[in-house]
């Protein structure tokens, strides 16, 4: 009884497929609208070696970033100051196609390339609403080693 069963459900399933056509589920189409990011906030991360910038939108969402060795820069020449201004215009060519015209800047790091990345954001035609310096400054640092006993 049981094999009869299984027989005579498989035959019309087999039976049903061959009646209808397979009708495969169209794929949704991605929300292709580009959100508009009228004000934005920069991160530039300078260090020795590489200068990286970021810009995001208000709630932390990147939109666009670039650093000097995505730009082909290699060894010491990513820390000059031209590295770091070639950069500053990558990212906002990046992040025009979101209509960006207000932005604050974030600056983390010290290095050569600081004040050129600042001024390639701002002689691209944006809009600086704030400068701001987040470097880490160490207050006490750790615990020095003991002396050596010989």
């Amino acid at each position: 009884m049981g094999k009869n069963q299984l027989i005579d459900k498989s035959e019309e399933v087999v039976q049903e497929a061959e009646a209808k056509p397979e009708i495969l589920p169209t794929p949704k189409k991605a929300v292709s609208s580009k959100k508009q990011v009228l004000n934005g906030v920069a991160h530039i991360n300078v260090s020795y070696n590489n200068t990286l910038i970021a810009i995001g939108d208000n709630k932390g969402q990147i939109i666009a970033w670039s650093s000097s060795g995505l730009l082909g820069f290699k060894g010491s020449k990513k820390s000059t100051p031209y590295a770091a201004n070639m950069v500053a215009k990558d990212v906002v060519e990046k992040s025009k196609k979101y209509n960006l015209t207000n932005i604050k800047i974030v600056v983390k790091g010290v290095g050569p390339g600081r004040e050129s990345a600042i001024r390639g954001l701002a002689g691209t035609g944006l809009n600086i609403l704030a400068i701001q310096d987040k470097t880490p400054v160490a207050h006490n640092g750790v615990r020095r080693p003991k002396p050596r006993r010989v």
